[in-house]
């Protein structure tokens, strides 16, 4: 575990996306393929909502990105270049306190340039 980058937390940050179950687990390994990700939750969601004036119920895939805040724009374009929706979800939070060594550990794990 590398621990000699900066663990605050503002250094972190959380991505949200959906995406359908059969898409998921690719867009998860690519982020983390190409170090813009250390880990990717995926979790099943039922997702309710109007999409061009249509109520729609669907069962979805929650990602829960984590990576280093400066990367969430890289992440945001290789999101959309992957995803199958019109308009996919993309929300990133910052994180602003957490485990120190485990946000060391996202640090290390992402943008090894």
């Amino acid at each position: 575990m590398e621990t000699n980058a900066p663990p605050a937390g503002p250094e972190i940050c959380v991505i949200y996306s959906t995406a359908p179950p059969n898409c998921s687990a690719e867009l998860a390994r690519s982020l983390i393929e190409k170090n813009l990700a250390a880990c990717v939750n995926i979790t099943p969601v039922r997702s309710l909502y109007r999409w061009k004036g249509e109520f729609c119920d669907d069962e979805e895939h929650l990602l829960i990105i984590k990576t280093r805040r400066e990367l969430s724009e890289r992440v945001i374009r290789a999101i959309q270049e992957q995803h199958p929706y019109e308009l996919p979800e993309i929300i990133a939070l910052p994180v602003i306190a957490g485990h120190a060594p485990y946000l060391a550990w996202v640090y290390g794990e992402t943008d090894r340039s």
